[in-house]
């Protein structure tokens, strides 16, 4: 029972068990088929109808429930709403697999921008529960895991399809028992004490509960004063010990009372305006580093082209080659371009390079290769170009951003790398609503995939351009 119980309070056990939930939450054999699927006998759908009606929902509602899952997730302390996001991916799956409409289709997508958008509870959980020492490692071993995850369901989904072992609808229901298995270790993850704003540790609330004798407002006193009364009262008659304990109990209690009322009524009015303004003076504080500020603008950008090139590669992989059957490659490409990235991103854990000093220079000249990577996919319009530029691009962000995640975290407290967390991503999100409701959604330009591409290689190179200066 010692052995269990040190090892449920090292850093190692609630990192195992977060890499155990971000393995199993991100096995989807299904995802590197999924325009294959959707287009296909099952769903009967257009490929217009899943580029510009469908797969734009998912951006409009990360965005739209990034913030109150944010705050959210401060209030519940993270893993509530890790939980949470395992539930909303079961719902999400489902809905993949039981329903067909292109109505259906939306809501699916809405649930999987409220499971992407609760990744904030997911990478900001681990911060709550280890030590400041332990961060590269714990940020390079929950990146690489949630990345062998994708690998393994990448492959499992390759193999699955090549040789006809399931249909894409059996493929779906190992999924959610998969996910099922997420949720169920999600269970098992410790709770942390503290969290930003609403949980924070304070230096009156120790002082509050153990009584009024270490408190600085008079309490002192008063305590002293009624024990030196005792000690004469028993000098003088012993039969009145008993009562004026009674009465000085009364005294300390109704004290004691007082101060917790007070607290609380401090502590409730923390969690309405006083921590709005704490976060914007948090906020405010963050970013006034420039260094800080080079690595979050480059986030926000990166984050954007890479989460719409992901979304639609796909369709251009259909576009480039629409009378080859090549989508049968699609689970290996991912499965490739996942496993290198875990490679990267678990050997930024090992690397003792000084960032602070090269970190500028990384950013640019990895920026613009990834931005190489993308003209190519789009102008030669060769399928084995696409997917080695696909690789390409995928690893140097996967490198980039998990740099950029423990640059940040060693910079400041947990609590200051959750708030920029969700700023970068609130920002990237902006960036893509834009992009998405003027260039891929029906309602504004419509644009077929090349275009698209083209607009997406933006966010990147303005990336590189900032880091350079």
């Amino acid at each position: 029972m010692e052995a269990v119980k040190r090892w449920q309070s090292d850093w190692r056990y609630p990192t195992t068990l977060l890499c155990i939930y971000g393995f199993f939450s991100t096995v989807k054999p299904l995802e590197p088929f999924l325009i294959p699927y959707m287009t296909g006998p099952d769903k009967n759908l257009t490929t217009e109808q899943v580029n510009s009606q469908i797969f734009p929902v998912w951006t409009y509602s990360y965005l739209s429930v990034l913030v109150p899952v944010f705050l959210l997730t401060d209030w519940l302390r993270y893993k509530p709403v890790v939980v949470f996001q395992c539930v909303m991916l079961f719902i999400t799956t489902a809905l993949l697999l039981w329903t067909e409409s292109v109505p259906a289709m939306q809501a699916m997508q809405f649930f999987y921008g409220v499971v992407t958008a609760s990744e904030v509870a997911y990478f900001s959980y681990i911060y709550s529960v280890v030590d400041l020492k332990r961060y590269r490692k714990a940020t390079s071993y929950s990146r690489s895991v949630q990345l062998l995850g994708y690998t393994v369901g990448s492959v499992l989904g390759q193999l699955l399809v090549s040789f006809s072992l399931m249909s894409y609808s059996n493929i779906l229901v190992f999924t959610l028992v998969l996910t099922a298995i997420a949720l169920l270790t999600s269970c098992f993850l410790p709770m942390p004490q503290q969290s930003m704003f609403f949980h924070r540790r304070h230096t009156g609330q120790t002082t509050a509960t153990e009584g009024t004798k270490s408190n600085g407002d008079g309490t002192v006193d008063a305590t002293e004063h009624t024990s030196g009364s005792k000690i004469s009262l028993e000098e003088v008659r012993d039969e009145k010990v008993d009562k004026s304990r009674e009465i000085e109990e009364d005294a300390v209690k109704g004290q004691e009372e007082k101060v917790a009322e007070d607290f609380k009524r401090s502590a409730g009015a923390e969690s309405c305006g006083q921590v709005l303004l704490q976060l914007w003076r948090d906020f405010r504080q963050c970013y006034s580093s420039r260094q800080l500020l080079y690595w979050s603008v480059w986030w926000a950008m990166a984050t954007c082209g890479y989460n719409q090139t992901v979304n639609y590669v796909q369709v251009l992989w259909e576009h480039v080659q629409p009378s080859q059957n090549f989508s049968i490659y699609n689970g290996g490409v991912e499965a490739v371009s996942n496993l290198l990235s875990a490679a990267t991103a678990y050997g930024i854990g090992f690397t003792e390079v000084r960032w602070e000093q090269w970190g500028e220079l990384a950013l640019g000249g990895f920026s613009g290769l990834g931005a190489a990577a993308l003209f190519l996919m789009t102008f030669i319009g060769n399928i084995w170009v696409c997917y080695t530029g696909y690789v390409i691009f995928k690893c140097l962000y996967m490198l980039l951003i998990t740099i950029a995640m423990y640059q940040i975290a060693a910079d400041l407290s947990m609590e200051r790398y959750a708030l920029v967390f969700g700023a970068n991503t609130f920002g990237a999100l902006a960036l893509q609503t834009i992009i998405t409701s003027v260039v891929v959604d029906s309602r504004g330009l419509g644009l077929t995939i090349i275009p698209q591409e083209h607009c997406d290689l933006e966010p990147l190179s303005a990336g590189q351009g900032m880091a350079e200066k």
